[in-house]
């Protein structure tokens, strides 16, 4: 049997490796690579529920709620409760996460750049595929 679990949790250990890297060159130490989902979701959707937000990065309420915890008090994001619902609780992104974005981009972009060298569009197109295919056999 092939060791796919085991190489794909390596090419999340090296980019996560190079993610907190770039951000310790760039003065962003404090961030870290797990806090990344998180603003590529406030990015995406400007204000988020914290439930919605654990489910589209695949995390507990928990682990949201101390990553969340961490990016409020670096300045980052902002809770806003709901008059409708004071359970609810969105997530906005500060002044600070906003002006951070052109720098998550960087980020990125060179994290993918070393991620996709040497593959061939349909190479990447086939690894999309058959990684969403093997999320799909493992669905919970």
């Amino acid at each position: 049997m092939y060791p796919i679990l085991s190489l794909i949790n390596q090419v999340s250990s090296r980019g996560n490796s190079l993610i907190a890297s770039q951000l310790k060159a760039l003065h962003c130490a404090q961030l870290a690579p797990s806090h990344g989902d998180i603003l590529a979701v406030l990015y995406k959707h400007k204000k988020v529920s914290m439930q919605d937000i654990a489910k589209k990065i695949f995390k507990t309420k928990a682990t949201v709620t101390v990553l969340i915890d961490k990016l409020e008090k670096m300045g980052f994001v902002t809770r806003e409760k709901t008059a409708a619902d004071s359970r609810i609780t969105y997530i906005c992104l500060s002044e600070k996460g906003r002006q951070f974005e052109t720098v998550f981009k960087k980020i990125s972009r060179e994290l993918n750049q070393k991620l996709y060298k040497n593959f061939t569009k349909e190479e990447l197109r086939q690894a999309d595929y058959l990684l969403k295919k093997i999320l799909k056999n493992i669905e919970i």
